[in-house]
């Protein structure tokens, strides 16, 4: 016993002691002094001391020049192999943007400081001014029955609202007429026009993402700025940007539209410019735009410029009107009218000078691309999804309680329940995404993977949000019409799942496929002394990795043996979530670096398992989010059990991504080792429980403070007649006479017969005295608005024919 309870304190030891990464010299010279007590002292028997001075003094003979630099001879020559190689564009892509959070979370350690010390995201006095009046000014402006029914397109008046009060400009910069907000503003309002009309959201949304005006202004000349910038800030000008072409799709080095230099006339003189062709799909605004932002890929087959006739992939503004640019034609993205088309290029001439950056643009159009899609990921996509998710959390919880069956509110039904919860507990923990990025955007980072995360994960979120509350709806959600607050954007959930990127390409691929290589400390760092030939340069950073890696497996397994309670985390009412994350950081760490020492570039081909690796940084980063969230809340106690919820949550997916890792590496021996490592109780568990749901649906479906946080920025007509108006009214109505309400319930249980309307049953209680004529009259005008909450649309024939028939033009 004596001899196991040392054994186990040595190992223990050495877990925390490599986990804590103080530094080769501290490290030896700790293990050196407990080596030479346990001797001493006697604690363990010779046939344990034995092996262990051997393998110490073994691992100080590593340290020697004359051991030490054939084995990194050895590694350079295999890494040289199994490491991916770097195309230029790869390269490119891998060195554009920054590192933020998620490098602390492929660290292994994260620095809990970095997290919690963020600043609180917050919009100025001018923002939130704009979106307490222009915003929600056009928002009541907005029929979306009427947009996406009868016109097929955004009002006339709208359209002159949205370029008057500066929409198209909200991120441009002041000194160029733009309104100069920050990204979370312009994410904020996106939201709230999501969550009002998809049409609306998306017009707004192009011409401050991509649309060409960022590329503008972070690559532009000065001419191209001080001219384009203040028109695209007024509307003078309507931009659109031409990626997808219709063979490659959005991946722009496979791209066949093509300029090639050449000489000839342009507006009565003879000048050196580009010949262009293309053929581009889906292009948001494409049929109305008067300025084409293009990528095309650009030779000089006759040497005009350079020796080199592959100058690579360019952008450049092409006025629509020029001879030989076509648009006008339109897509119909499932029945969102939102002004989307083809746009087609055929022997376009322009000037080098209409090349973003002139010449000094030639061939970046692959970095600019890269960062700025990075940015524009984080912004509109989570933000429509976000619009979309709060709608249906606001409409959801109100209409459980309101619809009752059996005489009890839905919501009190566990099936429901569960729904329910899933549509809030999603909602909240896309929004703590969304804001998390975005406010990593306006820190100055350029977060290329954790806007891959958002715009994959969010968007997810917000397919399983509208399928839940479409299920609690039911018919009422089902039936097409006016008051229909959900089917638009429950038929628009696609979209945005395969816009900038499909989401399985992002998962698969991007993901981690990037995260390995731009947040790991040193891997990207090898990579470029692999191809530079600098063995000095590799020898010290694989010392270096092989200490990270050592440390990543001593911390998973320390973690994994005392449950992470001894991690060091913040305190508060949360620090059992901290400690589970520090542990899950450091097993992604090492079975992350592991996975990719051991398959190298074949990696690249395992999607399926490159795509669960993904989860693993994706279920870490959103759970950081979630908890910063949660600070900068205030902490408040009502939302503890729907954030414990969510979390719990995360970690089930993040075990369970570990397991089928483990499962379905190549080497099965090597996944049961990592398995004793990361998990040597088996897979941990996180059940939430069917109480829990019983008290999150309750937060949802009363009018509390949790309601109002995750809700917040939804916009709700002042029209009565407004659908989602009509059951939020109905809904408030409710809650503030609910204690009248359950009392006249109750009553009616002890009426002669049980099929009686509402009206009949409150003549009836009247007549019993249960209630007076004052409640009589306030329960008169819940039963008013309660079957105008319930009530759907209907059509006489000659409308739906009408319909179906100017539908059938629009086809055609």
């Amino acid at each position: 016993m004596v001899t196991l309870f040392w054994g186990l304190v040595w190992l223990l030891g050495l877990l925390y002691l490599f986990n804590e990464r103080m530094g080769l010299v501290k490290t030896a010279a700790i293990i050196g002094a407990a080596l030479l007590a346990t001797t001493f002292f006697g604690l363990l028997p010779w046939w344990c001391q034995v092996p262990m001075w051997g393998l110490f003094l073994a691992g100080a003979a590593l340290t020697h020049p004359v051991i030490k630099l054939p084995l990194i001879e050895n590694a350079f020559a295999h890494l040289a192999k199994a490491l991916p190689p770097l195309s230029e564009t790869e390269r490119s892509a891998l060195e554009a943007g920054t590192v933020a959070w998620e490098g602390e979370l492929f660290n292994g350690l994260p620095n809990w400081d970095k997290l919690t010390k963020q600043p609180k995201p917050a919009l100025s006095n001018e923002e939130q001014e704009f979106i307490n009046g222009p915003v929600r000014t056009v928002c009541e402006m907005v029929d979306d029955w009427q947009v996406t029914h009868h016109d097929y397109d955004l009002p006339g008046n709208v359209w002159q609202y949205i370029k008057d009060q500066g929409f198209f400009g909200l991120v441009i910069p002041k000194e160029y007429g733009g309104k100069g907000f920050s990204e979370m503003a312009h994410s904020e309002i996106l939201t709230m026009l999501a969550g009002r009309c998809v049409t609306l959201s998306s017009t707004v949304a192009v011409p401050n993402s991509l649309g060409p005006a960022m590329l503008i202004e972070k690559y532009g000349t000065s001419h191209q700025k001080s001219y384009y910038l203040p028109r695209l800030a007024k509307g003078q000008e309507v931009p659109c940007f031409g990626l997808t072409s219709t063979e490659a799709g959005s991946d722009a080095t496979s791209l066949v539209d093509s300029g090639i230099i050449e000489e000839s006339e342009f507006e009565g003189k003879q000048v050196l410019g580009i010949r262009l062709n293309w053929s581009k799909r889906y292009i948001t605004l494409s049929p109305v735009a008067t300025i084409l932002g293009l990528a095309f890929k650009l030779y000089d087959p006759n040497r005009l410029l350079s020796d080199e006739p592959n100058l690579g992939i360019t952008c450049a503004l092409i006025p629509t009107n020029l001879p030989g640019v076509t648009t006008g034609h339109r897509h119909m993205p499932l029945n969102s009218p939102f002004q989307n088309g083809p746009t087609e290029g055929k022997d376009v001439f322009i000037p080098l000078d209409y090349i973003i950056g002139a010449q000094d643009g030639i061939g970046q159009g692959w970095r600019m691309l890269v960062e700025c899609l990075s940015v524009g990921r984080a912004i509109s996509l989570p933000a429509s999804s976000c619009g979309g998710a709060k709608i249906a959390t606001l409409s959801t919880g109100a209409y459980a309680q309101l619809r009752r069956q059996f005489r009890t509110p839905i919501a009190k039904f566990e099936g429901i329940q569960e729904a329910l919860v899933r549509v809030c507990g999603y909602t909240y923990l896309a929004e703590a995404v969304r804001k998390f990025t975005v406010n990593l955007v306006d820190q100055g980072e350029k977060p290329s993977v954790p806007t891959a995360i958002a715009k994959y994960h969010v968007t997810e979120l917000g397919r399983k949000i509208a399928g839940d509350a479409m299920d609690i709806h039911a018919g009422k959600g089902v039936m097409v019409g006016p008051t229909n607050y959900l089917a638009n954007g429950y038929q628009s959930v696609p979209i945005a799942i395969t816009v900038e990127g499909a989401n399985i390409l992002t998962r698969s691929m991007i993901i981690f496929g990037q995260g390995v290589i731009r947040c790991h400390p040193f891997v990207l760092k090898e990579m470029h002394a692999l191809q530079d030939n600098d063995k000095r340069a590799f020898g010290a950073l694989l010392e270096q990795h092989i200490g990270h890696t050592i440390a990543n497996a001593s911390g998973a397994m320390f973690h994994a043996l005392t449950g992470s309670r001894v991690a060091k985390t913040p305190d508060g009412p949360f620090k059992y979530y901290y400690q589970q994350l520090a542990r899950a950081s450091a097993a992604m760490a090492f079975v992350g670096d592991v996975a990719l020492l051991t398959l190298g570039g074949k990696l690249k081909f395992k999607e399926s398992l490159s795509a669960r690796l993904g989860d693993l940084l994706s279920m870490t980063y959103m759970m950081s989010a979630v908890l910063k969230n949660f600070e900068d809340d205030g902490q408040p106690k009502d939302d503890i059990v729907l954030v414990k919820w969510i979390l719990n949550d995360c970690l089930h997916n993040y075990w369970q991504s570990m397991q089928e890792i483990l499962d379905n590496l190549p080497n099965k021996w090597l996944g049961k080792a990592l398995k004793v490592v990361v998990m040597p109780y088996g897979v941990p568990r996180f059940a939430n429980l069917d109480r829990t749901n019983r008290k999150i649906a309750k937060l949802f479906t009363t009018l509390s403070a949790t309601r109002a946080r995750v809700t917040s920025n939804v916009f709700v007509s002042d029209n009565p007649q407004d659908g989602l108006a009509i059951v939020e009214n109905a809904f408030k109505l409710a809650c503030e006479h609910n204690e009248l309400l359950e009392r006249f319930y109750d009553a009616t249980k002890n009426l002669e017969s049980d099929a009686l309307s509402m009206s009949e049953a409150i003549d009836k209680t009247l007549q019993a005295k249960v209630i007076d004529l004052n409640e009589a009259q306030i329960l008169r005008q819940i039963d008013k608005e309660l079957y105008a909450a319930m009530s759907v649309d209907s059509f006489m024939p000659g409308e739906l024919e009408n319909k179906m028939q100017k539908s059938d033009r629009m086809r055609a």
